[in-house]
């Protein structure tokens, strides 16, 4: 099920805030001093695509983005076809990638505490989906990834 949404619809204050955000991070990848080892490089190499999929991701899904757990309208196209949470599969590579091209080896645990909040979220999400949707959401959910 999808509705077409204007593109102007979908450019909300917070998506610019998010879009700024990641803006920050990888251009801290990128400008901070220092020589491009591997580590560096690497990290690159994980946050660049992570952030246009984490965009590709907001964007396709439109108004239905919320930070709490609503049920406006079932996303089932793009990258949602395959992944049903890709917001947070692709927001935690982003993060990892920043990480680990800034070379902060500890703040690598802040992952052990975003992912089981990010798995908690999404059995949440699930949740609120299944009993608006029903039968079609659970169809949709057996044909896709987390």
């Amino acid at each position: 099920m999808t509705t077409s949404v204007s593109p102007t619809e979908k450019i909300t204050p917070f998506f610019i805030l998010q879009f700024c955000m990641v803006l920050i991070a990888i251009s801290a990848v990128v400008l901070r001093p220092g020589a491009w080892n591997t580590a560096r490089l690497t990290g690159f190499c994980i946050a660049v695509p992570a952030a246009v999929f984490l965009f590709t991701a907001r964007w396709q899904l439109g108004k239905s983005f919320s930070v709490t757990p609503q049920a406006r309208e079932l996303v089932t196209w793009g990258l949602y076809s395959k992944i049903r949470n890709p917001i947070y599969v692709f927001s935690a590579l982003l993060i990892l990638g920043v990480l680990i091209a800034l070379q902060y080896r500890y703040a690598l645990l802040l992952l052990l505490v975003l992912i089981p909040i990010q798995i908690t979220r999404a059995h949440q999400e699930a949740k609120v989906l299944e009993a608006r949707f029903g039968e079609e959401y659970r169809t949709y959910r057996k044909g896709t990834w987390f």
